[in-house]
């Protein structure tokens, strides 16, 4: 992965959504951390596209999957998936939050709200 300052293992994360998702009344298909401040984002499936939108606003190059039994990086600079240490806890969206979510913010249509 990139420069040593791109992952910081002891930042927990924002929250367990989308942190600009949640603020505007919006809706996640999948989650993504950043590696280095902990911001959460939605994926790139998602309609809002905040995790990469975070990568373009601060530089912040790595994520993190913040989805359950998932631990995969992803380096936006290199377009490169790969491993690295293990991040503060909590390391995933609560088990039990549906996807897409939130609860009662996801469209009966959201299949064709999807980027693919």
């Amino acid at each position: 992965m990139t420069s040593e300052n791109a992952i910081q293992p002891d930042v927990p994360p924002s929250g367990t959504g989308c942190v600009e998702c949640l603020d505007a009344g919006g809706w996640w298909f999948h989650l993504r951390r950043c590696a280095q401040c902990g911001h959460v984002g939605c994926c790139d499936t998602s309609p809002a596209q905040h995790a990469t939108a975070h990568f373009r606003e601060t530089g912040h190059p790595i994520i993190q999957s913040f989805e359950p039994g998932e631990d995969w990086f992803w380096d936006f600079t290199t377009e490169e998936a790969g491993s690295g240490p293990t991040l503060a806890p909590a390391d995933s969206r609560p088990a039990d939050q549906p996807v897409p979510g939130p609860a009662g913010a996801v469209p009966s249509d959201w299949r064709t709200k999807l980027n693919r």
